[in-house]
């Protein structure tokens, strides 16, 4: 039961994400198909994200469980020849980089609002050019392992739907997530292009990599976190 301050606070937050739920479908930068749509190959898009939805033929980038959606939005500026998709399944949360793209009136911007489990469902094979996963939840506990965004059935659907040449971005402030990630990717034999346990810290790491920073990236340099990042290539099988 909550008391005092504390229902008041779980009130407000309650009509916040109900109001962003809303202006979220007012938003044309906004995909929100449903679970049922997505698992019967009925989202329309698959196959015509160039076509139908960036009216372009440029590179498409996805940033999977792209939270708030820094991450979308500023490689979206630095790199405004690619279109850039963010994929996670809280709308509430990818509002602010919804919104912050149609105010600086950003064209290579959009969200997409699914379970990442289902994202060989949204796209066509060969279709995605780059993936970025930044600052995923690590799911340290044994029965979690099946959520980790990096295990071999993740990697299997990411395989499906990028293109040949197409690369993997791995960054987190998790040692164990990059340890992992690190062992399964020789395991499998994977084309591992870059690595480093603390990007901040090493001279010649990529530049896309360090400026750029998500608010809670910045607030770990503070307190001194290292910062991992993996870029690696999938085979076709």
């Amino acid at each position: 039961m909550f008391q005092g301050n504390e229902k008041k606070k779980y009130t407000v937050g309650s009509k916040n994400k109900l109001k962003r739920f809303k202006e979220n479908e007012t938003f044309g930068n906004v995909i929100q198909p449903t679970r049922e749509e997505m698992e019967n190959d009925a989202l329309g898009l698959k196959g015509n994200w160039n076509k139908d939805f960036f009216k372009n033929d440029h590179p498409i980038v996805l940033e999977l469980g792209c939270g708030k959606g820094e991450y979308t939005v500023n490689l979206a500026k630095k790199y405004p020849q690619k279109n850039f998709l963010g994929v996670d399944i809280k709308g509430a949360r990818f509002w602010r980089g919804a919104k912050t793209a149609l105010e600086e009136n950003l064209k290579n911007v959009g969200f997409l609002r699914t379970q990442i489990e289902l994202i060989d469902r949204a796209f066509a094979p060969d279709e995605v050019d780059e993936i970025w996963i930044t600052f995923p939840d690590p799911q340290i506990k044994f029965k979690r392992t099946k959520h980790r965004l990096t295990n071999s059935e993740f990697l299997d659907k990411y395989r499906l739907i990028l293109k040949k040449s197409g690369v993997v971005h791995l960054k987190t402030d998790s040692e164990f997530m990059h340890g992992y990630t690190l062992g399964l990717l020789h395991g499998m034999e994977e084309d591992i292009e870059y690595a480093h346990h603390d990007v901040y810290g090493s001279e010649g790491s990529p530049e896309e990599v360090t400026s750029i920073q998500t608010f809670y990236e910045s607030q770990y340099l503070e307190i001194g976190k290292k910062i991992t990042y993996i870029r690696f290539k999938l085979r076709t099988k």
